[in-house]
């Protein structure tokens, strides 16, 4: 039998080892292992047996040590042989080498006293004293499924990693055990929060499988989607009246947040003082009613596991677990990775749907509800694998719709939290907003408007023609085009507006003989010198004389100075006068008709198309534009 089991990580072996050489001089039987435990093996059974052989746990409790999949499991299974006995602390001991403890977990842990890791001399006798009250080893307990008191959750896969999240769990349901620590003297609500298929339920079953003995009360699994009904189920059965005075587990599974008030939700906690509630939900939006647990995709090397080591697939569904799963079953019917792979990005019908043999992927992105949202998830998708910013979003918006860039950012602010509170955009490493590739593949099939989200990706690409560097064209026969610099988003988005404006116009648009109105015609091109003015201002572009190659400050100056200007101020004055002469009784339109200056204004009118299309057509080499219309000359 062992006195110590040392546990810790392989990161700090160097300094662990002096440490099992002065317990084992003190006079204790310690044991370590040197050989590690293999990856997500979970407890190897030589661990298992010599933690069984082990009156109590030494854990070296670095900031690596929350790291180590192996380390976790060698401390919660000691832990919970403690809980079991009645005091959680009971079995594990703790050397901090770290300055702090907000890295330590479970709370009761951070709590306690921890042996001095710079007094190896006071650590050895402190840990032979705590050995002395312990009779006998551990009790290792092999996972025995829990009786629900109240429902129970439906099958989940086999749980893999997530111990850290356990821990947290665990540690912000009994904050109120450590009171000089947390600052908190009552239980607290948990929320355990992602995006579907995250895993959150799952996360709480294994909670309450592996925690079972914090609660001799009973575990309570409550539909929130039924929430009425489960409670009178309760009532009906007898199954408790909370008279034990013993502290029970009341989980709320899947609370339909975007259907209830934060009051609503917080009337569903744990019906009784000794009850500790966890709530599993999509929605960010309600702090207040308890400690938020977020959880993201699985890593790397666990979501390997689950689809039998397959690297292509794991990165392709990027840690989701209900999406491996699925993946996963398909591999043990037979089915081959690279046909999954295949089919996953395939057109038609979605794989996932057709794995679990109904629409799970509907579900997946049902809370996109508003048009800013579905909006900002389009420009998410066409972007994907970027990450999205806000900036992004409100420039592709704007470009899309030709709307002020002060009113994409509005629907743009408003698209980005609705999705982020919706759990559907997960926060990037620089900033940014991260799409997960199953919610892209979920949407792709259920998009209620796939025609829209094509405008959103020319305008996406069209805004990132303005943030490339610069680029360099070859042609046949090695002949190269100079680097060309890319305008501003400003400059990008005011040329756009300028083409826009222009192949509207008369002018651009030609006036056949005998038709249309010369006063129009002036009051249109007086119109777009105004258009051009508002459009520079609205995009702080200036208005300047151009030296080099065509920018859209020097585009809007011919156009305005040098084109139409020089037009409207000689024909707007004679027009004016002749106007003025019009008899009583003759209609506008039969006085101009008779003007005799008439077809000479409309020959100078027709002049002005071609100048006018030049500058149309240098305004589309920099938005990137092409509205079919083209100079002759």
């Amino acid at each position: 039998m062992w006195d110590v089991f040392l546990s810790y990580s392989r990161s700090d072996v160097e300094r662990v080892r002096p440490l099992a050489r002065i317990l084992r001089d003190g006079g204790l039987d310690v044991f370590t292992d040197e050989t590690g435990v293999a990856s997500f093996a979970g407890i190897s059974d030589t661990i298992r047996r010599e933690l069984a052989r082990s009156k109590a746990l030494l854990a070296y409790y670095s900031v690596g040590y929350p790291e180590r999949e192996a380390c976790q499991w060698e401390l919660t299974t000691a832990y919970l042989a403690g809980l079991r006995e009645g005091d959680p602390r009971g079995r594990v001991m703790v050397v901090n080498p770290e300055a702090t403890t907000d890295h330590i977990h479970p709370v009761e842990l951070r709590d306690a006293r921890h042996a001095p890791a710079d007094d190896l001399t006071a650590l050895v006798a402190d840990v032979r004293e705590h050995v002395a009250r312990l009779d006998g080893p551990m009790a290792i307990q092999e996972r025995a499924q829990r009786r629900w008191l109240l429902g129970s959750p439906e099958p989940r896969p086999d749980f893999l990693g997530r111990l850290s999240e356990l821990w947290q769990v665990h540690s912000a349901l009994h904050a109120h055990s450590a009171p000089l620590v947390t600052g908190r003297a009552a239980p607290r609500a948990v929320q355990i929060r992602g995006m579907a298929g995250i895993g959150k339920s799952a996360l709480a079953q294994e909670y309450a499988l592996r925690f079972e003995a914090a609660y001799p009360g009973g575990v309570f699994w409550v539909s929130g989607q039924a929430y009425d009904d489960s409670v009178r189920a309760l009532s009906d059965s007898g199954a408790t009246s909370f008279d034990t005075a013993e502290p029970f587990l009341w989980i709320v599974d899947s609370v339909p947040a975007d259907r209830l008030t934060a009051r609503d939700i917080a009337a569903m906690a744990a019906p009784h003082p000794l009850g500790h509630t966890v709530f599993t939900l999509r929605s960010r939006a309600y702090d207040g009613i308890g400690t938020p647990v977020d959880l993201g995709p699985l890593d790397a090397p666990h979501a390997r596991v689950l689809v039998g080591g397959d690297e292509t697939l794991a990165e392709a569904l990027d840690g989701h677990p209900l999406a491996l799963g699925l993946l996963a079953r398909a591999i043990r019917a037979g089915h081959q990775p690279r046909e999954l792979y295949g089919r996953l990005h395939a057109r038609g019908g979605s794989l996932l749907d057709t794995l679990a043999e109904g629409d799970v992927t509907g579900a997946l992105v049902r809370d996109v509800d508003t048009a800013d949202a579905a909006d900002v998830l389009r420009c998410a998708a066409v972007l994907h694998p970027l990450p999205l910013t806000a900036e992004d979003a409100e420039r592709v918006l704007a470009a899309a719709d030709v709307v002020p860039r002060a009113v994409a950012a509005r629907r743009a602010a408003n698209g980005v939290a609705e999705l982020r509170v919706r759990s559907l955009l997960a926060p990037a490493a620089d900033g940014g907003w991260r799409l997960h590739p199953v919610t892209l593949h979920a949407w792709h099939h259920h998009d209620p408007a796939p025609a829209r989200t094509e405008s959103l990706r020319h305008a996406a690409l069209r805004s990132l023609c303005g943030h490339r560097g610069p680029a360099t064209l070859a042609f046949p026969g090695g002949r190269r085009e100079a680097p060309m610099a890319a305008p501003s988003e400003s400059e990008r988005m005011a040329a756009f507006d300028l083409q826009v404006e222009l192949v509207t116009r008369i002018g651009v648009q030609e006036l056949a003989p005998g038709t249309g109105s010369l006063r129009e015609a002036l009051a249109s091109l007086k119109a777009l010198i105004d258009f051009t003015r508002g459009t520079l201002h609205t995009y702080s572009v200036g208005l300047e004389r151009g030296s080099g190659a065509p920018t859209v400050q020097s585009l809007a100056y011919v156009l305005v100075n040098d084109t139409i200007r020089p037009f409207t101020s000689t024909w707007h004055p004679r027009l004016a006068a002749y106007e003025a002469r019009c008899p009583a009784g003759t209609a506008p339109l039969d006085h101009e008709a008779a003007w005799p200056q008439a077809e000479t204004m409309r020959t100078e009118l027709t002049a002005l198309r071609e100048p006018l299309l030049r500058i149309t057509e240098a305004l589309g080499r920099i938005s990137g534009a092409d509205f079919g219309v083209a100079a002759t000359g």
